[in-house]
């Protein structure tokens, strides 16, 4: 585990070589950008698997908001992939 001042360093560097060098960044690919990727995907499945049964237990109501948060789920994903 970093300490504070070697994770802002850390920081630093990192940030250094995204603007100096973006292709070695894309090479080895945004880590973070993939575990949250990844966690959007999952929780928008989760979010699929249940809208049926909400239908049968919290009516169409219940149904509509978990669908507007896989349409926004959804466009989180397609901005960010638009950027890379």
């Amino acid at each position: 585990m970093l300490s504070k001042e070697d994770q802002r360093r850390f920081e630093q560097i990192a940030r250094h070589l995204r603007v100096t060098d973006p292709e070695f960044v894309a090479r080895v690919g945004d880590q973070a950008w993939m575990r949250r990727s990844r966690l959007l995907v999952f929780v928008s499945i989760l979010l699929w698997a249940a809208v049926p049964p909400l239908v049968v237990v919290g009516g169409w109501f219940a149904a509509m908001l978990s669908t507007g948060a896989l349409i926004g789920a959804a466009m989180l994903l397609q901005r960010a992939h638009r950027r890379f």
